[in-house]
């Protein structure tokens, strides 16, 4: 139900591609005010350096504003061609449901937050020497309102670009759900390729990122919307810049704690993907009666009979 209401609007195949170059020219648009301010501050020094270093170079809390400026670009970016490329409303690439289930979204928040506090409270005590206190009572409150606003719109747009619109772009074009769902895991994933926690921890974490893609996307398909899913990677994004931040991290913050601790990918990795993912699905499913997974999540697509002047809309 959730990917066909795209045929429902203008789906064609040229449209999905000129709504993809939009919304990547509108983030490389976003990447200006970083690369400005980088340059201005470091010049030329920057010059061979490593990401993670890079990310030093500016004021933590500046350089967190910048960075997820670029995604709150994105997001108005692919809100726009949702609306005027597709005419489609919001609504119906956010949820199939006749309105926005915002319990749904603040369950999936709660869920990874309650996790994430527990695990990092469980770590502390047990491997002090592996963390350094680091609260700093005006630079966290900075930052603590930056995260807040601009890091929901962040994962928002992954959300949106890839549960979302890319989601119901491929499946209306396969006409099934398991290719979308695969395709977005992968480039989802894959996009962290670059992230300086992989030059830290090898290649082996990218299990771990496309893991977390598809999780999101089985989210999304076993809820028919993208509410769990939006909270739930909110909810972690928000969580780990608040919480712990390392010098080889993506997001370099005035976190609560800093983890000095020598990173090793193994079974840390395994881990979340093979014993917590699969717990998180299972309290998802109890809560909101998941059933027939194997039509959700491996069925086909089907176009429904709809009234011609909705499957016409936007042509006059």
């Amino acid at each position: 139900m959730f990917i066909k209401q795209a045929f429902n609007y203008q789906h064609s195949f040229w449209r999905y591609l000129l709504g993809v170059s939009i919304i990547i020219f509108a983030v490389i648009l976003g990447q200006i005010p970083l690369a400005v301010a980088m340059f201005m501050e470091g010049g030329m020094d920057m010059v061979g350096m490593e990401e993670a270093e890079m990310l030093k170079i500016l004021d933590s809390n500046l350089n967190l504003f910048l960075l997820l400026l670029t995604f709150a670009v994105g997001l108005f970016a692919l809100f726009f061609v949702v609306k005027f490329i597709h005419y489609q409303p919001i609504r119906t690439v956010t949820t199939s449901r006749k309105k926005v289930d915002w319990g749904r979204f603040f369950f999936g928040f709660g869920l990874v937050a309650i996790f994430s506090i527990s695990v990092t409270a469980f770590d502390y005590y047990s491997n002090p020497q592996d963390y350094l206190v680091n609260f700093q009572p005006e630079p966290f409150f900075i930052m603590l309102i930056i995260a807040l606003i601009m890091i929901p719109l962040q994962t928002s747009f992954e959300e949106y670009l890839f549960r979302g619109y890319l989601m119901q772009g491929i499946g209306v074009l396969v006409k099934n759900k398991w290719v979308p769902l695969i395709l977005t895991s992968v480039v989802f994933g894959g996009l962290h390729f670059f992230n300086p926690e992989v030059t830290k921890m090898g290649n082996i974490i990218m299990i771990y990122y496309i893991g977390t893609g598809f999780l999101l996307g089985i989210m999304t398909l076993m809820d028919e919307g993208l509410e769990l899913a939006l909270g739930f990677h909110a909810g972690n994004n928000l969580l780990t810049a608040v919480l712990v931040t390392a010098d080889w991290t993506a997001f370099q913050t005035n976190s609560l704690l800093i983890d000095i601790s020598n990173p090793t990918a193994g079974v840390d990795v395994l881990i979340p993907i093979f014993v917590v993912y699969p717990l998180f699905l299972f309290i998802m499913a109890k809560k909101y009666g998941w059933s027939d997974w194997k039509e959700k999540l491996f069925g086909k697509v089907e176009a429904p009979i709809v009234d011609k002047n909705i499957q016409n809309i936007g042509n006059s």
